[in-house]
């Protein structure tokens, strides 16, 4: 399939924004940053060309402790470890220590092909935030991301709130004073802190933590 790919100039720009970054992206965050040399592209079409790039074998696509989905230019055997409270990823590398093997009676049948390792925890910048909280210097959160609401954030996290389902941008708006625009800004920035989650592509619902923010 990486053969029969066409790499079309989306895709090579794509490929080199992801190049680019130090973390492991989501396409909203990768998006932020494409839309910069590609003014017209539309986060749908971002979200394809991942998962086309993703499926030839061009790049890794990680579904961390079952958030949003990220993605990372790296091909390389590595595991990541994982910050519970501001979603940042690194990679890990334990050289070939962890290669573990499954007993047959234990495969349930399975034809096993790989394993995966993840760690979890505080990243550093939330372990410092933490240590001071204890110290009631501050409330706890990662200093790039914060935990205060602006008045727009909380408008669409009150909206998110009353759907049964998750919605899209245009649904946001519509139960807002929020252009379609205004509220994928939003969006992005509530994404970031972990109040809001991507279950389908350009749908989004509030997440617990989201939910907690509002009380």
């Amino acid at each position: 399939m990486e053969k029969q790919l066409r790499m079309t100039h989306q895709r090579e720009v794509i490929l080199s924004e992801l190049g680019k970054c130090h973390t492991h992206p989501t396409a909203d965050e990768l998006y932020e940053r494409v839309k910069k040399k590609l003014p017209r592209i539309s986060l749908a079409t971002v979200y394809r060309n991942l998962e086309i790039l993703s499926e030839a074998g061009l790049i890794r696509k990680l579904e961390v402790s079952g958030r949003q989905k990220r993605f990372d230019w790296d091909l390389r055997q590595h595991d990541h470890i994982y910050c519970v409270h501001c979603h940042r990823v690194d990679n890990i590398d334990l050289k070939g220590k962890k290669r573990l093997s499954l007993p047959a009676r234990e495969s349930k049948g399975y034809e096993v092909s790989g394993c995966r390792i993840e760690f979890f925890g505080l990243c550093p910048g939330c372990r410092k935030i933490q240590q001071k909280t204890r110290k009631g210097e501050e409330k706890m959160g990662c200093k790039t991301c914060g935990t205060g609401l602006s008045d727009k954030q909380r408008e669409v996290l009150e909206a998110l709130a009353k759907c049964k389902d998750a919605c899209g941008s245009k649904d946001i708006a519509a139960a807002t004073s929020l252009e379609p625009k205004q509220v994928s800004c939003q969006i992005t920035a509530l994404k970031k802190k972990g109040y809001v989650a991507s279950p389908a592509r350009c749908k989004y619902e509030i997440t617990s933590e989201g939910k907690a923010a509002l009380s």
